[in-house]
């Protein structure tokens, strides 16, 4: 059973584990996202179950209070309940403004290199790939304003720009902050109609993190 969290945010499934510290102990996350992570772990949890959940990037301590929502054994002890294996789903609680800030860079710094190396992958098809500027402006959420947001969905091969009181993100499109100035999005529309699926949902997670800043301010 998938729980709400991770029906309403994305995750990122991350190529490499980061190493962690769960309380007094070891994971490894293997997925992270704007409101929680999957993390792999010895022990048993159970649903709302607390627990700091910390690890560092460049050279920054990140750290979370974290409650279970969903744990499975994905490999059983030897009777001592220690040396099982768990596979954990958490939801992030009270994050602070900069564990979140901290979070949203590396998630956006991981998605740019991840959008980028499908280009360079892409056997000679010139597809374009994300500018990091335009994710980094997306994802930090830190420009002036509008109030509301603005849904961009790709329709019939065409863009629609639909004003929304909604931070939900559409499946044929994204959903940013309705910005003063935003045709710089042209370039990430452009990178999301020749992205493919996974790309695309990639570009989503990015623009999840600069609605989360204005549905949840601190």
């Amino acid at each position: 059973m998938v729980d709400d969290d991770r029906r309403r945010f994305q995750r990122l499934k991350l190529a490499k584990p980061i190493l962690a510290r769960m309380g007094d102990g070891n994971a490894l996350i293997l997925d992270i996202g704007i409101g929680g992570a999957f993390i792999e772990h010895y022990g048993e949890t159970s649903p709302g179950q607390q627990f700091r959940l910390a690890f560092r990037w460049q050279s920054q301590d990140v750290d979370f209070l974290t409650e279970v929502a969903r744990s499975e054994i994905v490999k059983q002890s030897g009777g001592d309940g220690r040396s099982a294996v768990s596979h954990t789903g958490v939801r992030f609680v009270n994050p602070s403004a900069e564990a979140e800030a901290r979070l949203q860079d590396m998630l956006t710094s991981f998605i740019g290199k991840l959008l980028a190396a499908q280009r360079a992958n892409a056997n000679g098809n010139d597809r374009p790939a994300a500018d990091p500027t335009i994710l980094e402006q997306v994802g930090e959420a830190r420009r002036k304003r509008r109030r509301g947001f603005v849904s961009y969905r790709l329709v019939g091969g065409n863009w629609w720009r639909v004003p929304t009181e909604s931070p939900l993100q559409p499946v044929d499109g994204f959903t940013v902050p309705a910005f003063e100035e935003d045709e710089e999005l042209e370039g990430l529309c452009t990178t999301y109609e020749a992205a493919d699926d996974e790309g695309r949902r990639l570009i989503r997670l990015v623009a999840e993190l600069s609605v989360r800043e204005l549905t949840n301010p601190s």
